[in-house]
């Protein structure tokens, strides 16, 4: 199980200073897993692999060369509004759910 962390939060936002990046243009997710951060290409990977099935398969992305896969990660993220869509609030999670997010 995942627990998320909007990086607009405090302490989100003291993860993005400590791994470097910016707090206020926020180009990737951190995934912390067993001590370690993982970014980007190899961070998204590794948490849809996380999920199972059917996400599982994003597994073949490994196979592409570090370039390719930060510059497809880079891509997707550019235009992720138009590919996965936006909405106009902020998504509250129902009760069952609530442990999972950390703020």
């Amino acid at each position: 199980m995942y627990r998320l962390l909007p990086a607009q939060s405090e302490l989100g936002g003291a993860l993005y200073q400590h791994y470097g990046l910016s707090p206020e243009n926020y180009e990737t997710n951190i995934l912390l897993k067993d001590g370690l951060a993982y970014f980007k290409a190899d961070g998204s990977i590794r948490m849809a692999v996380g999920l199972g099935f059917p996400w599982n398969a994003a597994v073949v992305f490994r196979a592409l060369p570090s370039r390719w896969r930060e510059a497809l990660y880079d891509i997707v993220a550019r235009n992720r509004f138009r590919i996965f869509g936006r909405s106009d609030v902020c998504y509250l999670p129902r009760p069952e759910y609530r442990d999972r997010f950390l703020a």
